[in-house]
Parts: C-alpha cells; structure tokens; sequence
C-alpha cells in the first residue's frame, strides 16, 4: 500500500488540534517546538493544503484542517483500542458481537431477538445504546457488527448499509392491575379519560399510535411520553398509566412488570430491523440472528 503522507506527521498534527496549539503539543509530545512545527509542515506539504493559519495569538484549523482532524480522530480512536483487540484475541477464545440498540427499541423485544445467539460457545456480546444516527456512524466506522432498530435505515449516499427486516408485532395496551380494570370498561373509548403514557415522536411506532387515536376518533389522556421503553413500562406498572407494549412479548411483560392486558391496538405494528455493513451477512452469528427470524416467520 503506497501512501502519500506519514502517519506520524498526521499523529503530531491531531494532538496539536487536540492541545490546541503548537507549543502545548510539544510540551505533551516532550519535543522540541520547531520539531513539531516542522512535522506539521511537512503533513501540509504532503496533502497539498494549509492545515492551520494564524488567529491572533494562537493557530486555528482551516477547513482542510478541520476534515483532516475529524478524519485523524478516527484513526487514532481505532488505533487506541488495537492492544485490547489483539489481547483478547490470544488470552481466550472468543466470538465477538457488538450491537448497536437503537434507544426507542423495547429492551424486552432487544433480549428475543438476540435469544438464538446467547448461549453461542465463547461468546463475547458488547451492546451500545443511543441515536440510530449515531450508531449507523459507529457501524460505518466497523466499531459494530450490527445495529438493531426500529425502523430501516435512512438513505445515505456517504454511508453504505442495508437493513434486513426482522419481523413485526401488533401492539396492545396494559396497565397495572387496579387501573387495567378502569380501562377495561368502555375500551378504547377509556383512553379519553384514563391516564395515558406513550413513547415520543422520536420512536417510530409513536405516529402510528396518533394515527390510530385518531380513527377511533379518541383524544387520550396523556400524562407520560418517554424515549426509553423500559422507563415507559416502569413508570405503566407504578400506576401512572396505561401504555402500549408489542405482544410478542406479552407472557415476560406480564410476569416481570405485573401488569395485565387492556386490550388490542389493532391495525398498529411495531417494526424490527438488523442494520448492518454488508448485503449478505457474513458475521455466523449475526446470520443465526436473521435465519431465526425468518423460520419464526415462517412457523407463523
């Protein structure tokens, strides 16, 4: 592999955007100034552009500067976690899974999904939680094998991902038990004056569930509305309100929330997506994940 530049001028360079100057760069790196300010030169000579400029007393990033330093922080961000990947590959077979969770998927749905590879020989699993965008970058970036959503991955011509489906499950709607009997009378026309919790607009269910409010011609009561599906179900099972869950997980809602049935959120489904790098999936157990959806579909 021929390169036009030395990952060692580039080195010094991220740490003088890091420290924000080039003496204190060279006070962290135990050199010289000059030798600093000379490497620097050296980069910009290389890739063709000024990477800093004067601003009053100090050095500021130009916009190559700047595309440059985002792009160092990555590699050096992977480099960081080099050893660790190389001592865990010698210390002690592995298989190693990272996922991504996307923040509005039910953690319950999460643990049926990964069931088919839990128990998978010398598995190492790594999970991660946040903003589906955040996470589609970690996945670019090769820092995740998969990324588990609730909806498929946005168009993106700078980054090259491709969502399988994992299935759906219609919705219903639980209580805790003194209030489920409440909304059980004159359901769903309860909804109006039970109290209500919902996810936010930020999950993608969430529009389905107005859409259906507003067929039934039913204005809810809504006292709650929550990103994280387990506060959802949390604050539901305190009493708060009554809330919608997917039913495929019904018998674990039940027994680990106490909670009961209210009754159907008919016409409403919940959507599943594996997103990852590849077309055809090539992590063994990332396909043991899809192969299990598929013949779960199949059974149905």
């Amino acid at each position: 592999m021929s390169l036009s530049f030395s990952y060692r001028h580039l080195y010094y360079f991220w740490v003088v955007g890091t420290e924000g100057g080039i003496a204190r760069a060279a006070d962290r790196l135990g050199m010289a100034v000059q030798t600093v300010s000379t490497q620097v030169r050296e980069l910009e000579r290389s890739l063709g552009h000024a990477l800093l400029k004067p601003a009053g007393r100090g050095l500021v990033l130009t916009e190559a500067g700047t595309a440059a330093m985002q792009q160092a922080e990555q590699i050096f961000a992977l480099g960081a976690q080099l050893p660790a990947f190389v001592r865990d590959a010698v210390s002690a077979p592995t298989v190693r899974l990272a996922v991504g969770i996307c923040d509005g998927l039910p953690k319950l749905v999460v643990r049926s999904l990964m069931q088919p590879v839990i128990d998978a020989p010398h598995l190492r699993l790594l999970c991660h939680e946040g903003d589906l965008s955040d996470l589609l970058a970690e996945l670019a970036l090769h820092r995740l094998d998969l990324v588990l959503a609730d909806r498929a991955a946005p168009p993106n011509p700078n980054v090259r991902v491709y969502s399988h489906s994992l299935g759906a499950s219609p919705l219903a709607w639980y209580a805790s038990p003194a209030l489920a009997a409440a909304a059980r009378r004159g359901f769903p026309q309860s909804l109006a004056t039970v109290p209500v919790l919902l996810p936010t607009p930020h999950v993608a269910v969430r529009a389905q569930l107005d859409q259906w409010f507003e067929k039934q011609g039913i204005r809810p009561r809504i006292v709650g509305e929550f990103e994280d599906s387990a506060l959802l179900k949390t604050f539901g099972a305190s009493g708060m309100g009554v809330f919608p869950a997917v039913a495929m997980v019904h018998a674990e809602l039940t027994t680990r929330y106490a909670v009961k049935r209210v009754g159907p959120c008919e016409g409403v489904k919940e959507q599943f997506f594996a997103i990852g790098t590849e077309r055809k999936v090539q992590h063994p157990l990332v396909q043991r994940i899809l192969q299990a959806r598929i013949a779960a579909s199949g059974d149905r």
